[in-house]
């Protein structure tokens, strides 16, 4: 079954990164809609959308859709999604869900009580290394989680002007509010933070938390690095075991090894060394590491109703209320 879908937001994030995935994905893109005429209609020709609106509730209440996807802003997130399930149309929606919490809790209690799935693009949780490390978490051999080590850095872009952090909060931060405990298996219980900030808009934070697991750990997040540089690392650590994943496509599986140097016959034991992925990017394939097309055919398959793997609404509620209970340290 294609679903014939209609896209809200024709920016370059998701022209560069969503549009193209969805075909791939179960997704037919049957209309487009953007308050930018020519940005609509370049996406249309791109990727064969037969109808082109700028209001989104024109194109919602026109019918001949069977579900919204959207890449806009966190308002128009909330705005839109509550018109598409007002009208029983499933919805895929970037992260944030929305501009709050309490906006995002809405969305939940509306999706809940319509029975109208409506999913979010934490597509941190499909990124290969990611996803290699969750399934080796899973495998039985690691054993219990123990702690948890993150980072997440970007450079000091929404900041030209008047110093405004929102945009930091809602489209980087809130990926690992999502992540962590996605590693953990449980939500923070309890969370510290300390920031340096270094310059107009150049932010450090470090967050300590612990889980209701009783997983311990740390999270680095920032605005003091270049974006031209990987500033992406996540570190699980176990007993005698530790998973590390760099830049979202290094993935190191550290066991339990015996000392080498002084073993004339020392050799690489499949069985207790470390192992160690990278992808290879001079093949001929279209791969997915940032995990947008996995993402969207879980998306597709909850939507047909064949599966419920997909980030939906109440994880990013979820989301929204850690990193609001962040926030709240931050300007304390």
């Amino acid at each position: 079954m294609t679903i014939r879908i209609g896209w809200i937001g024709c920016g370059r994030h998701a022209t560069w990164m969503l549009m193209p995935q969805l075909a791939r994905s179960g997704f037919e893109i049957a209309a487009v809609c953007d308050r930018d005429a020519a940005a609509a209609q370049a996406a249309a020709r791109q990727f064969g959308a037969k109808a082109v609106f700028s209001d989104f509730e024109e194109m919602i209440a026109a019918g001949g859709l069977d579900a919204i996807g959207m890449a806009v802003g966190p308002e128009v997130h909330y705005r839109a999604t509550l018109a598409a399930i007002a009208r029983g149309l499933p919805v895929f929606m970037e992260k944030p869900p929305a501009a709050t919490a309490a906006q995002a809790e809405e969305l939940m209690r509306a999706s809940e009580a319509a029975k109208v799935p409506v999913t979010v693009g934490f597509m941190k949780r499909y990124s290969t290394g990611n996803r290699i490390a969750k399934n080796i978490l899973e495998g039985g051999d690691f054993g219990p989680v123990l702690g948890i080590h993150g980072s997440y850095m970007t450079a000091p872009t929404y900041f030209a002007g008047e110093v405004d952090y929102t945009g930091f909060y809602l489209h980087h931060c809130v990926h690992y509010m999502d992540l962590i405990p996605w590693f953990a298996g449980a939500d923070f219980a309890d969370v510290q933070l300390r920031k340096n900030v270094c310059g107009k808009g150049k932010m450090l934070l470090h967050m300590n938390f612990a889980c209701e697991n009783g997983v311990i750990g740390n999270v680095v997040m920032g605005t003091v690095q270049s974006r031209g540089t990987p500033m992406e690392f996540v570190q699980v650590m176990g007993d005698h075991h530790r998973v590390e994943v760099e830049n979202v496509i290094n993935v190191a599986w550290h066991r339990n090894p015996p000392f080498k140097a002084e073993d004339p016959r020392a050799l690489l034991d499949p069985g207790c060394d470390s192992l160690v992925w990278t992808p290879n990017f001079t093949a001929a394939a279209n791969e997915d590491h940032k995990g947008y097309h996995a993402l969207l055919t879980d998306v597709a398959a909850m939507i047909r109703g064949e599966s419920d793997r997909a980030p939906v609404i109440r994880d990013g509620w979820l989301a929204m209320k850690r990193l609001e209970r962040m926030i709240a340290l931050i300007e304390a």
